[in-house]
C-alpha cells in the first residue's frame, strides 16, 4: 500500500515557503557556485533536525574533523550528530598533522566522531554510514559533504555516479532526508542531468554583482512557485532572508520595519539614537524612507535592538505561521540598568507581531534596582521562577516567593530588590495596550 510521505522543514521557513518543504526521503542536491554558499542551509537543516531530537551523519571528504568542528560550533556537540571522517585517510593522506587530532582530543570528545581508514573505496564508506542507520532509530538525516570531493578521491565521474545511483534510492526506501552537495562548475553537464533525473529536489545558488541567489531546479511532488526563477537572498548569522517572494513587491521598507520593531520595544527616537550613537533626525528620516543607514550605523541598531540585520528587512508576515520557538532567547538590556545588576532575554523574535512579549529576567543575589526594568504602559505580569523578590510600589512593600504571580495594570515598582539566596529568575511577560 502507497505510503504517504510526511512533509518536515529545512530550517529555512522562507525556503520552505517557496519549495513546498521538504518530504521523508528526499535527496536535496544543492549546486554550489561558489564552493561556500550551501553550508548556511545545511547548517540550518542540522540546527532543525537537533531541535526535532533527529539523528543526523555527517559524511566530510573535504575538510579535516578540526576544521568540520570549528564550522559546526555548538552544533557538534549535539548527542544526536554523528561525523563520518573520509578526510583524514582521504585527502588528509594519513597525515600526522591530520591524524594527531585524534590523539589529543579522543578522550574529551562530547560528539561522536568516526574514523574511515579507507575512504578510497566507495564500498567502504557506504557500508559504514549503512551501518551507522541501522543503530539509529526515526527518520535519519545525512549531510554528503561533498560529492566534489568524492570525484577528487575516487578518480572520476563514473565512480560518482554509480555510488549516488545506488545510494539516492536506498536512502529513500529508509525514509531518511539527504543534503548532497557539489561544486557546479567541477562537473559535467551529463552528471548533472543524471543527478538531477536522480534526486527528488534540486536547487542551484550562485553569486553575481555581490548578490546570491537561490533557484529551485526540481522539487518532485511539489509545485513551487519560483520553479527555475532566481531568488535573491542574504544570510546573518544562521537567518536567511529572501529579497522577495511570489506575490510580495521587491521593494524592502526598511525604513517601516525598524519603526515597527522599535515601537514594539516602547523606545523613543531618541533613545534609540542616544545608543546608536546618531541624532534622532537621522532616526526619523530612516523611519520615514527619506535616507538609508550607513553599514556600520546598520549593524549598530540591530545590536541595540536585539535582532538580526536581516530582521530588519524581512516583512512582518515572514513569521506569522511560526507556532514554536527554539532557543534560549536574545540577551538584550533593560532600560538604562546596568548589565550587572539586571539581565533580560527575549523568548520570541523582536520582529514578531504579537499582542504578548515574553521575557526572562535575572536579577544577581544581593543586587537593588532603583527602577522598573521595562519602560511600559501596558499590562504586564511575571511569575517567579526561582529567588525571592521585593518590589517597592509607592509606599508599600511586596515580597514574592517562588510560584508567585505578579500584576501591574498601570503603576510600576519604584524598586528591586533580591532578598534571597543566589539569582531570582522571572518569566515576565509584556502585554500590549
Amino acid at each position: 500500500m502507497f505510503k504517504k510521505k510526511t512533509r518536515v522543514s529545512s530550517g529555512v521557513p522562507q525556503l520552505d515557503r517557496q519549495l513546498g518543504g521538504l518530504f521523508i526521503g528526499d535527496n536535496v542536491v544543492w549546486y554550489d557556485n561558489a564552493g561556500s554558499l550551501a553550508s548556511i542551509f545545511s547548517l540550518n537543516f542540522i540546527q532543525e533536525s537537533q531541535n526535532r531530537n533527529k539523528p543526523l551523519i555527517y559524511i566530510s571528504f573535504d575538510r579535516s574533523p578540526k576544521s568540520l568542528l570549528e564550522d559546526l560550533g555548538p552544533l557538534a556537540e549535539n548527542q544526536h550528530m554523528t561525523i563520518l571522517d573520509c578526510f583524514t585517510h582521504g585527502k588528509g593522506d594519513g597525515s600526522e598533522v591530520f591524524s594527531k587530532f585524534y590523539e589529543k582530543n579522543g578522550a574529551r570528545w562530547p560528539y561522536r566522531i568516526v574514523c574511515i581508514n579507507d575512504p578510497e573505496d566507495p564500498g567502504v564508506v557506504s557500508e559504514a554510514f549503512y551501518n551507522l542507520h541501522a543503530t539509529m532509530q526515526g527518520d535519519v538525516r545525512f549531510v554528503f559533504d561533498s560529492l566534489t570531493g568524492m570525484q577528487d578521491l575516487w578518480g572520476g565521474e563514473e565512480a560518482i555516479l554509480k555510488f549516488y545511483s545506488h545510494a539516492c534510492p536506498r536512502l529513500y526506501e529508509l525514509d531518511t532526508i539527504a543534503y548532497w552537495i557539489m561544486e557546479k562548475g567541477a562537473h559535467s553537464d551529463r552528471l548533472r542531468a543524471n543527478i538531477n533525473h536522480i534526486a527528488q529536489v534540486a536547487v542551484d545558488l550562485t553569486v553575481s554583482r555581490g548578490k546570491t541567489a537561490l533557484t529551485i531546479l526540481k522539487a518532485d511532488k511539489r509545485k513551487p512557485d519560483a520553479l527555475n526563477r532566481p531568488l535573491v537572498y542574504w544570510n546573518d548569522g544562521l537567518a536567511v532572508t529572501f529579497e522577495s517572494e511570489s506575490g510580495k513587491s521587491n521593494n524592502i521598507d526598511l525604513g517601516g520595519r525598524l519603526k515597527q520593531i522599535r515601537k514594539r520595544q516602547a523606545m523613543a527616537q531618541k533613545e534609540l539614537a542616544a545608543l546608536v550613537g546618531v541624532t534622532p533626525s537621522t532616526i526619523s528620516q530612516i523611519e520615514s524612507g527619506t535616507i538609508y543607514p550607513s553599514l556600520p550605523a546598520l549593524y549598530k541598531i540591530a545590536e541595540v535592538l536585539g535582532v538580526p540585520v536581516a530582521g530588519l528587512f524581512q516583512d512582518r508576515s515572514d513569521d506569522a505561521a511560526q507556532v514554536v520557538f527554539s532557543g534560549e532567547g536574545i540577551r538584550m538590556s533593560l532600560a538604562d540598568l546596568p548589565k550587572s545588576d539586571v539581565v533580560g532575554y527575549r523568548l520570541s523574535p523582536p520582529n514578531f507581531d504579537a499582542d504578548a512579549d515574553p521575557f526572562i529576567v535575572e536579577i544577581p543575589e544581593g543586587k537593588k534596582l532603583g527602577s522598573h526594568f521595562f519602560v511600559h504602559k501596558g499590562q504586564e505580569m511575571g511569575y517567579l521562577l526561582t529567588g525571592q523578590l521585593e518590589l517597592e510600589m509607592g509606599s508599600r512593600l511586596h515580597r514574592a516567593q517562588p510560584g508567585d504571580v505578579i500584576y501591574l495594570t498601570g503603576e510600576l515598582p519604584s524598586q528591586w530588590k533580591n532578598t534571597g539566596e543566589g539569582t531570582a529568575r522571572l518569566l515576565w511577560v509584556k502585554i500590549k495596550k
